[in-house]
């Protein structure tokens, strides 16, 4: 944690707002990333992709301040594993919903890797 300010109230939602923007984000860029997958399978690649893009830039509109919000309170690394977490979060109920895809025993191996990632980034030194 930069400057030992986790639990000041201003710390507290300045990582709140972080993850609020971080999530919405994750979720422009899960469409822009897997979306054409099944909605534009048929058209040519080149057209999925300025699709993409269009809906990618929604994503760093939220992802930039939500970063620079981040930064306040946290370090780079920190910011890195939040994302990868929210990553996860987002990506697991797309894939089975949207995508159809089936639930496996991989995504709970996943997310176990993950909590000690968080372990080791936020651990106290």
């Amino acid at each position: 944690m930069r400057f030992g300010r986790i639990w000041e109230f201003n710390a507290v939602r300045e990582i709140g707002h972080t993850i609020l923007l971080l999530t919405m984000s994750n979720v422009f860029m899960t469409f822009a990333w897997y979306a054409h997958l099944k909605e534009l399978n048929h058209k040519p690649w080149i057209i999925a992709a300025l699709v993409s893009w269009g809906i990618a830039f929604f994503e760093y509109m939220l992802q930039v301040p939500a970063n620079r919000i981040g930064y306040t309170v946290l370090s780079v690394a920190q910011l890195k594993i939040l994302q990868e977490i929210i990553t996860l979060t987002v990506f697991v109920p797309f894939a089975l919903w949207y995508l159809k895809e089936p639930l496996k025993l991989d995504y709970l191996w996943a997310a176990l890797c993950m909590v000690g990632a968080v372990y080791f980034m936020f651990r106290a030194r």
